[in-house]
């Protein structure tokens, strides 16, 4: 874990405070004008990644918290254990690792990470869910708008609000959820291409493993509500009454409001291991959008008591 990085370390043991303006990731502290030097010219030290201070601070704070040396032992990590897929000092492998068979050279495992595979499988992943959740966004905000404008061709309708709510609220309430998952994608990227400029290989090998655990529950979201009909457009239509009963004298209802969820065609594409899904949900039915009752014919009638009345066929 980092140590008080805007303090060069060796001055400090010595009561020394200079300002460092260099930061170790293999020594893990900072360095003055003057230490920098030595450091760079000493056998010990001069093949050590280092970068400024200014550098250093773009780093995420999570990823300048990640122990780069073992917290049990006190050692530097010198092992990765590719069966329990963790890094080890020597005295890790000793007491909990001599059974394992295929142990690696924590050096040979972290060089190169950031030109990986793995490190362009996490930006590609990380660049498909946040296209994925920007189409689910839009499609969601223009979900909304259209409830508005059908609300507006239905102006007869007592529960046409109720309805119209109902169904917004459960729309506002997916769109947060895709927002936040919005956010913290483009927090990643932001991350991952600081990591990618700025920390050291083992700094960047352990935060793509941590950040691919993370990422999964991104994927996850996106992949169950495509599949749980969440995204199906909401649209507001209205259904006649077979007989209207009384309607000269007292309107009570012209019908009710029916909510009919409508198949979305957005495509949403996720990518793993280099294997392509495609995954489409099936347009049913449209519904009619637009009615307009048209009044075809009034009678005038004197008559005291109406019992009944009848359409002749040729409709007089």
């Amino acid at each position: 874990m980092a140590s008080n990085w805007n303090i060069c370390g060796v001055c400090d043991l010595r009561n020394i405070s200079k300002q460092s303006v260099i930061w170790c990731s293999d020594c893990e502290e900072g360095l003055c004008d003057d230490c920098k030097d030595h450091h760079s010219l000493s056998k010990g030290t001069r093949n050590h990644e280092t970068v400024t201070i200014a550098e250093y601070q773009k780093l995420p704070s999570n990823v300048v918290q990640i122990a780069q040396s073992c917290r049990k032992h006190d050692q530097k990590y010198q092992i990765f254990c590719k069966k329990h897929d963790c890094p080890c000092c020597k005295r890790c492998v000793v007491e909990d690792h001599n059974k394992c068979e295929d142990l690696k050279d924590i050096d040979d495992v972290i060089s190169g990470i950031k030109s990986s595979n793995a490190f362009e499988d996490i930006e590609k992943t990380l660049k498909e869910v946040k296209e994925h959740i920007e189409r689910i966004r839009k499609d969601r905000e223009e979900n909304l708008a259209s409830l508005q404008d059908q609300k507006k061709s239905i102006t007869l309708l007592r529960d046409l609000d109720t309805a119209e709510e109902t169904e917004s609220k459960k729309i506002r309430q997916l769109l947060s959820e895709v927002e936040k998952n919005e956010k913290e994608i483009t927090e990643f990227q932001a991350a991952l291409a600081n990591i990618k400029q700025y920390a050291s290989d083992l700094q960047t090998f352990l935060a793509v493993k941590d950040m691919e655990r993370d990422l999964t529950k991104n994927e996850n979201f996106v992949h169950t509500i495509t599949k749980s009909g969440k995204l199906n457009h909401h649209r507001m239509t209205l259904k006649i009454e077979t007989v209207l009963k009384n309607i000269a004298i007292d309107v009570k209802s012209f019908g009710e409001i029916i909510v009919v969820n409508v198949a979305n065609e957005l495509m949403t594409r996720r990518q793993k291991d280099q294997q392509a899904q495609q995954m489409i949900v099936a347009p049913v039915a449209k519904s009619i959008d637009n009615l307009t009752l048209t009044l075809r014919r009034t009678v005038n009638i004197d008559a005291a008591d109406i019992r009944g009345c009848t359409i002749l066929p040729d409709g007089k």
